[in-house]
């Protein structure tokens, strides 16, 4: 009797263990992310970010997800940080100066500051970010941020002098008002995704913006002329970040191999800005695109009238209480360094 009450025992041990080893071990639910930017869906940014999703994906063996939603149909670009604080998007990219005054400490990047293309700026505003790590983005988790190499002037008509760009109406956001203000047009406050109108209407006589706006954003069939002042190169601060509960909600490994993809990210959006940039040049010469460098006169004068944003920008900080003329000489002993 108890010979065969152990038989029992032991056989439905052994079913126990058959039926554990048969059945499907269960598997953690896919983290989906979703993914807000301005760009349009055909524009490089756009593909590059759905690049950096895959990545994340294949890295983390599927357990990662980013669905991407392009051209501001999720948030619009001036509501996109908010929108990923408040997590009607995951994930967001969009322009810091479209929330003028919410990142002060770091408009210092958007100050002409003579950098030379987008890859040495994209670099500088992350050796910046970790630097400083400013407490006005500790609402989100940053990503990464990226710039363009200098802006341009594309405007309907030639602009080679202080004279010719007087009382124009220049679309700009955020910091580059200051810049239009102090060569003397008129500044005219929009999202990018409003400017081909504003062209196209007359409500602008042209825009502050890189070269591949030309091509990226069509902007070479509402505009005749690009002038390329060293003097007046300056960049936006484009931001990428992820709603800081959901980022805190991620394993561990997951969050450090996302890390290590935004590092790679860095060195291929500041490459992509260039490459854009040159594209744009291309696209619009071959449709007749007048392009103008300032005589080294004149973008003398030039330089001249913008060189009162830099101790303005310093003045303004240190009324907010924050290291300003830290920031400023960081970002020029910087880019003195790597060249």
């Amino acid at each position: 009797m108890i010979r065969t009450r152990v038989h029992v025992l032991v056989l439905g041990s052994l079913a126990l263990l058959l039926a554990a080893a048969i059945t499907p071990t269960p598997v953690c639910a896919q983290v989906e992310l979703t993914y807000s930017t301005l760009f349009p869906v055909t524009h490089r940014h756009t593909q590059l970010a759905v690049e950096w999703g895959k990545e994340i994906e294949k890295r983390t063996k599927g357990a990662v997800k980013v669905t991407m939603f392009a051209g501001a149909t999720l948030s619009p670009a001036d509501q996109c940080y908010n929108g990923v604080k408040k997590g009607i998007s995951d994930i967001g990219m969009s322009v810091a100066a479209y929330n003028k005054g919410r990142f002060p400490l770091t408009e210092v990047l958007e100050v002409p500051l003579g950098h030379k293309d987008g890859k040495q700026m994209t670099k500088l505003m992350n050796a910046f970010l970790k630097k400083f790590n400013p407490k006005e983005w500790s609402d989100t988790q940053v990503m990464y941020l990226h710039g363009y190499g200098p802006g341009e002037l594309h405007t309907k008509k030639p602009v080679r002098t202080l004279e010719d760009l007087k009382g124009m109406k220049i679309r700009c956001t955020g910091t580059s008002a200051k810049i239009l203000t102090a060569l003397g047009a008129l500044p005219v406050a929009m999202p990018q995704t409003e400017v081909y109108d504003a062209l196209e209407k007359g409500v602008a006589d042209g825009l502050l913006s890189p070269s591949e706006v030309l091509k990226g954003w069509r902007f070479a069939e509402v505009t005749q002329c690009t002038t390329k002042s060293k003097a007046a190169g300056y960049s936006m601060t484009f931001w990428v970040a992820m709603n800081k509960k959901k980022w805190e909600s991620l394993p561990q490994d997951v969050r450090a191999t996302i890390e290590q993809i935004n590092e790679e990210w860095i060195d291929k959006t500041g490459k992509a800005w260039d490459e854009i940039d040159a594209e744009g040049v291309e696209f619009s010469k071959s449709k007749g695109h007048e392009f103008i460098q300032l005589a080294p006169q004149e973008d003398e004068r030039w330089a001249k009238a913008l060189l009162p944003l830099r101790d303005d920008y310093v003045a303004e900080m240190k009324q907010k209480g924050l290291p300003g003329d830290e920031a400023l000489k960081f970002c020029v002993d910087w880019l003195n360094k790597n060249p």
